[in-house]
């Protein structure tokens, strides 16, 4: 008992196997997969399982040859005496689907609405063999006036349902086109589909997909060239039952590819504005010809494509126009900061340094890329304000007065009235709330507001552990630099009082040969490969260990000479 029903289980397995395909209308392979059913059901005599096959092997036997109407309603009789001897419901469903079937191929659709509707009645009490879905298929197209050649498994009502949905989840016109193109040769049972789109500007059509073809390459040719551009010109619908016979045709592309084109259904996409968009041009029907209903079919599929085209052109020039607006606001503030360096030539290029200082703190806390690219802007425009200060005071060599050092610290508030008075978008407030807090100090005692904590914006406290850093690392005209054991040191002491003490920690942990790249980009220098690999085992807090080291060993010393030659651009000596 146990080996019959394990048998009986195998065969419907197969028989499922055979019904996929038979949805798909590959009779081919459909065939030895109800074959080999009928084999084993016979030999265990299940009555339910040969009339099943009987009545597969009558249709399968019909829509291989239409010649044997006749014989196949004999055998498919005898599937249906069979299905009421076993009392199957899962038999009789078959047999009422296969004859539901036939008879729509023989155009008597009202006789094949009676079979259908009495095989759904049965599948909603037994579907193992899940044909309730073909049968709702074919109820569709029956209902909608469609013929019989569309498929069961690709419904084309379904196909305009995808095709309606991407209009909204879908924005890349790219992909929009690929889903339109799969789905319209889904619906159409075509071999290959291209969706072509009239570029207005150059007189061209164009496209990304060909199916069936290579669709990494763009298809663009003048749009009054082929069958595409004389639909796309006129307005016309092409419906080819033999390209080679048709003087339209140019077969030079078949040559190329050595592909065989016979049968072409073109039709134009039309916008509500009754515009030409571009051509839906499907080739090769997969059963015959293309039909009536296939050109209503896809002038429905056209009418939905034109909205979703139509939109997603319009959020490309969205994010076109984007992409320069955002461009123009960086020239602009790139602008802004070399109005400084244009005033300002003792410290020319510390904004850019600090921007890239405050970029490598910002990644190693982990701040995401939107946070990150505003605080690029914040970096750069954060030393605005010291366009409204004296010359006499900026550009001084010595010592600052307290009169003037007082004056210069209104640089900051002046950054904060300048910036504030740019169109306030919340993310350019974030901007201006950074920038203007470079100078506030951790405990309170900066300025120009006395912030203290986490009352001053993380920005702001990135900036103010880089803008320190450089200032102090950089070469001026009436100093040197500092050496690097007292910078570090200055960043130490200041943890926890100017600075916050973990963004201080972080920084120090930035390996070296990363904090090098900044020195070196004010002489567009470059790091050598060896080197770099080199020192990108050590960080700032290990140079400041080997420096102050009374008794460094050999590699410590190499590593801090070569930092140094590196920090001091003195490159006179050989490296030990």
């Amino acid at each position: 008992m146990t080996e019959i029903l394990k048998n009986i289980e195998e065969a419907e397995n197969i028989i499922r196997k055979g019904m996929a395909f038979i949805g798909e209308k590959d009779y081919v392979n459909a065939r030895p997969f109800v074959e080999n059913a009928y084999t084993l059901f016979k030999e265990i005599n299940s009555v339910e399982g040969i009339s099943i096959c009987l009545s597969l092997i009558a249709f399968l036997n019909y829509s291989e040859d239409k010649n044997t109407y006749e014989a196949s309603m004999a055998l498919l009789n005898d599937g249906t005496y069979m299905a009421k001897r076993s009392g199957s419901d899962s038999a009789l469903l078959i047999n009422e689907f296969v004859a539901g079937s036939i008879n729509f191929s023989e155009n008597n659709k009202d006789v094949a609405l009676i079979h259908y509707n009495n095989a759904l009645k049965l599948a909603s009490e037994e579907d193992k063999y899940c044909a309730a879905d073909f049968l709702n298929t074919r109820i569709r197209q029956l209902q909608n006036g469609m013929d019989y050649s569309l498929p069961t498994k690709s419904d084309p009502l379904i196909s305009l349902v995808k095709i309606s949905r991407s209009i909204t989840a879908v924005s890349d016109i790219d992909e929009l086109l690929r889903v339109i193109a799969e789905e319209t040769k889904n619906a159409i049972q075509a071999d290959r589909c291209t969706v072509f789109l009239l570029d207005k500007d150059t007189n061209e059509l164009w496209s990304k997909v060909a199916l069936g073809l290579d669709s990494s390459q763009e298809i663009r040719f003048p749009a009054d060239k082929g069958l595409a551009g004389y639909v796309a010109t006129t307005g016309e619908t092409i419906n080819i039952t033999e390209a080679y016979e048709d003087p339209r045709f140019n077969p030079e592309v078949d040559k190329e590819t050595g592909y065989r084109t016979k049968t072409i259904l073109c039709m134009p996409i039309i916008n509500n504005n009754r515009e030409i968009m571009g051509a839906l041009q499907v080739i090769n029907k997969i059963d015959g010809v293309f039909t009536k209903n296939d050109e209503d079919l896809l002038i429905a599929i056209g009418g939905s494509a034109s909205i979703a085209l139509e939109n997603a052109q319009l959020f490309d020039k969205q994010l076109q126009m984007y992409h320069e607006q955002k461009l123009l606001f960086e020239s602009f503030i790139n602008t802004l900061a070399t109005s400084i360096d244009a005033r300002d030539k003792i410290t020319a290029g510390h904004s850019a340094r600090v921007r890239q200082y405050s970029t490598l703190l910002a990644h190693e806390i982990g701040m995401d890329s939107k946070e990150i690219g505003l605080l690029e802007k914040a970096a750069t425009l954060h030393d605005i304000g010291k366009i409204g200060i004296r010359d006499s005071v900026l550009q001084k060599d010595g010592k600052l007065t307290d009169e003037e050092y007082k004056h210069i610290q209104e640089h900051v508030r002046i950054t904060h009235n300048i910036l504030n008075k740019i169109y306030m978008s919340s993310d350019f407030r974030i901007i201006t709330e950074m920038a203007c807090s470079h100078h506030e100090k951790w405990d309170g005692s900066g300025y120009y507001r006395h912030l203290k904590g986490e009352e001053i914006t993380l920005g702001g406290r990135i900036l103010a552990v880089a803008d320190v850093f450089d200032a102090i690392t950089s070469k001026r005209h009436y100093r040197d630099k500092m050496p690097i054991v007292n910078v570090i040191d200055i960043l130490l002491k200041g943890a926890g009082s100017h600075f916050e003490k973990g963004l201080v920690d972080v920084f120090l942990a930035i390996p070296v040969n990363k904090i090098i790249r900044v020195f070196l980009s004010e002489s567009n220098g470059k790091i050598k490969q060896a080197d770099d690999i080199l020192l990108s085992k050590f960080n700032l807090l290990d140079i400041y260990n080997f420096g102050r080291a009374e008794a460094p060993d050999e590699d410590s010393k190499r590593v801090w000479n070569l930092f140094n030659c590196y920090y001091t651009g003195n490159f006179d000596g050989e490296v030990q």
